[in-house]
């Protein structure tokens, strides 16, 4: 038994709460992650997880082993980071939560060229709307969009967020000229939402309010091609539609005000970052500069 992996794969089930999440994290089957639990438990000779047919629970042995594993992995890692500082190579895994739009549009292809520069790093890039805990997960960088709350995580910023209403030439010569916010109301309108219950973003919640919209979608790639195909009205970042309204495909609406550019941080648990977290954000903050 390799018992430094089982332990990482034990300690990620104990932070997710189920087996597909470590599958996923390792790049290994679910019968591979069960195979290390159980020869943990074997070696241990505890019961560690409660296993049931729609989770995995940890046992009160479970819950104390995962805080002494979680010290000794913690350990390990400074160990490592402490040589990589030494010999000045930063190596390893990151793995960051980003917004759909903004990681898409803006993120990958920074992240991209990052692992041509450092091939000894590898990045698990995870697109979601969705408020991920960084606290109690295995992310190493959060990227927020809007006003940090105070979360006890550190947070640098990267950029600001502007957005645009935008539409297509050949909608906008087919509908009613708009003059003003009030003018929506004639309009076919397509909504961001940041979830799968159909939550809106909180610039849509007030500029929109309770309407129906033509398309409703978590990607502002989606919303930006179908407002290029002539759907309707989008309210989306400037990074998004930008190559589009360069292109003539769109064309920004400059009577209407979009709501005050938005502060983008990346967070993270620790000031004392290793080596290729640094490494990573601070490549991230040149480009954007």
């Amino acid at each position: 038994m390799d018992k430094l992996t089982a332990m990482q794969v034990f300690s990620h089930v104990a932070e997710q709460g189920h087996f597909g999440a470590a599958a996923h994290h390792f790049k290994i089957s679910r019968t591979m992650v069960s195979k290390h639990i159980n020869q943990l438990e074997a070696y241990l000779g505890i019961k560690l997880i409660n296993r049931t047919t729609r989770q995995q629970e940890l046992t009160e042995s479970g819950r104390m082993y995962y805080q002494e594993c979680k010290t000794i992995l913690a350990a390990i890692a400074q160990a490592e980071n402490t040589l990589q500082m030494m010999t000045g190579t930063p190596r390893g895994r990151i793995s960051i939560n980003a917004p759909v739009s903004f990681g898409s549009s803006v993120l990958a292809p920074i992240v991209n060229r990052f692992l041509h520069l450092y091939p000894d790093i590898d990045v698990e890039l995870c697109l979601d709307n969705s408020l991920v805990d960084p606290i109690n997960s295995h992310i190493d960088l959060v990227v927020r969009i809007g006003e940090l709350g105070d979360s006890g995580l550190i947070g640098r910023h990267i950029m600001d967020y502007h957005m645009q209403f935008c539409a297509s030439p050949q909608y906008l010569a087919t509908h009613p000229v708009i003059h003003s916010i009030n003018d929506l109301s004639d309009h076919q309108c397509l909504g961001f939402s940041y979830s799968t219950n159909g939550s809106l973003s909180v610039a849509h919640q007030h500029i929109f309010g309770k309407r129906h919209f033509r398309l409703l979608s978590n990607s502002g790639l989606v919303l930006t091609q179908a407002a290029i195909d002539g759907l309707g009205i989008i309210l989306q970042p400037t990074i998004v539609v930008n190559e589009a309204i360069i292109a003539g495909k769109l064309v920004n609406i400059g009577c209407l005000t979009p709501p005050e550019a938005m502060p983008i941080h990346v967070l993270y648990k620790d000031k004392n970052l290793p080596l290729k977290t640094r490494t990573l954000i601070d490549y991230i903050v040149a480009q954007l500069s």
